[in-house]
């Protein structure tokens, strides 16, 4: 009898549910670096939502489901005065998170943001601090939360590694419900038994479709799918806390498993075990909100910018040599329909960063777009692959995003190639980034907040020590408004 239909007639649960539940719940992470880029993630990923607090689209989807709610022990949103059900609060943060597609990336056969785990992780550790302190037990310290984002990121980031849901049109927020699912069991105390019945619960949910990230459907839910699936995530944990029964061969059973249903047939490969990898060396977003795999070619427009600023109107062509996903994802044609379109353009993204010497999330609203300037340029672009590219970004040695831009003008004169291989947010120039990832933070967070706030807040985030000490909800409550 196969493996396959000895799970089917009731064996025991898949395997992948068992490893992950098993890494959720009892592995230590001894990895000083990956502490210290989690506390970096914390910062990034908040900032990330404080900034897009100043966009109406993005706070018309926040607060309780039913207005004028209020939770007692609820868990606090940063950034706004709510206080809601986890459920509820993880929506919340996830949604401010990813609104800006600003916070951090992983890129390997299937891509995604681990951060958006956060919004779970955060709202389940700060209401279970305050459920804590109001029956006079110990919170949570904020090293749990560190703990958590890294076990997210693994749990994701890995699954990722060998397994493309793109390419059967699937969503990678799944990865995200997937993710949370495990790390909120965990913290919610649930036996091993209990955490593989919740991600079997996960798996059932399916997958949501990509079309929303695609023309003719690019659209604003791509901005809150994470948010929606951390909150499921939650959601799914606590079911399972109740003692609801699993689907202990979710995955694998023959015609109705999501093997078969969603993957073509095909079992999940993975070729490393968990352990801090994926957080060690994830990428960050730290310059401009742009689609992770256009960060290159954004950096190579601006250092071309001084170059073209004056002379726009004598393009005669623009070459980006780029990899395979990039061409998959964000090589548009033709027009765009919105924000959520043209930050997923790259010939858009290049144009920008070419005619302004800039890129923020506000380049990406109407007014900039209406400037004609923008489609003329991307009129005379042509992408194509460099297969070195390609391979060097899944090489797991090298995990390069490589881009390189050239324009040419109408007198047949040229700028210089423009090649940039790994953008600052990656590891390999880490040193560089770090502070420009502070500063970035300090920026976001005055946005939302009066100098006073700002100050005490920075002094505990910078400030490894006293962060991973701080109960949660101390934490949190520094953060609201």
């Amino acid at each position: 009898m196969t493996a396959q239909r000895r799970r089917a007639a009731g064996a025991g649960p898949d395997q992948v549910l068992v490893d992950i539940a098993r890494y959720a719940a009892a592995f230590r992470i001894g990895s000083r670096r990956a502490y210290d880029t989690a506390r970096l993630c914390l910062l990034d990923t908040l900032g990330c939502g404080f900034e897009s607090l100043s966009y109406p689209a993005c706070t018309k989807l926040l607060g309780p489901v039913v207005p004028g709610t209020v939770v007692p022990n609820g868990a606090r949103v940063p950034g706004t005065s709510f206080q809601l059900d986890p459920v509820a609060a993880a929506f919340n943060i996830g949604t401010m998170i990813r609104w800006l597609d600003y916070n951090d990336t992983w890129l390997a056969a299937e891509w995604g943001h681990p951060s958006d785990n956060l919004g779970g992780i955060l709202a389940t550790a700060d209401w279970l601090s305050r459920t804590a302190v109001a029956a006079g037990k110990p919170p949570l310290p904020m090293r749990d939360v560190l703990t958590m984002m890294i076990k997210a990121h693994e749990i994701q980031g890995v699954l990722a590694l060998e397994n493309s849901f793109n390419r059967a049109g699937l969503d990678h927020v799944i990865l995200v419900r997937v993710a949370t699912t495990a790390v909120v069991a965990a913290m919610l105390g649930l036996t091993h038994d209990e955490i593989v019945n919740a991600l079997s619960l996960a798996f059932a949910d399916g997958a949501a479709l990509r079309t929303y990230r695609h023309a003719p459907n690019t659209g604003s839910r791509k901005s809150w799918a994470a948010g929606d699936a951390t909150a499921r995530g939650v959601r799914l944990a606590l079911i399972a806390r109740t003692g609801e029964m699993g689907i202990p061969s979710v995955l694998s059973a023959k015609t109705w498993g999501f093997y078969d249903v969603l993957f073509g047939g095909r079992p999940f490969t993975r070729s490393r075990p968990y352990g801090s990898y994926v957080m060690e060396n994830v990428l960050f977003k730290l310059r401009f909100p742009a689609e992770f795999h256009a960060q290159t070619a954004v950096e190579c427009a601006l250092e071309l910018h001084p170059q073209v600023r004056d002379r726009l109107g004598d393009v005669a062509n623009i070459t980006l040599r780029t990899h395979e996903a990039a061409l998959r994802i964000i090589d548009k044609a033709g027009p765009l329909a919105n924000p959520a379109d043209r930050d997923h353009c790259l010939q858009y993204m290049v144009a920008v960063a070419l005619i302004h010497g800039r890129l923020t999330a506000a380049d990406y609203e109407d007014a900039v777009a209406a400037d004609p300037r923008i489609d003329a340029l991307r009129s005379r672009m042509a992408c194509v692959e460099d297969e070195a590219f390609s391979r060097d970004y899944l090489d797991p040695s090298r995990r390069s995003i490589a881009n390189a831009v050239a324009v040419a003008f109408n007198d047949g004169s040229k700028t210089p190639e423009i090649v940039v291989e790994y953008p600052i947010g990656h590891r390999r120039r880490r040193r560089e980034g770090v502070p420009v990832l502070v500063d970035k933070f300090r920026i976001n967070l005055a946005r939302r907040f009066p100098a006073k706030q700002q100050q005490r807040i920075l002094e505990v985030a910078l400030d490894a020590k006293a962060l991973a000490a701080m109960p949660v909800h101390e934490f949190v409550d520094m953060m609201i408004v």
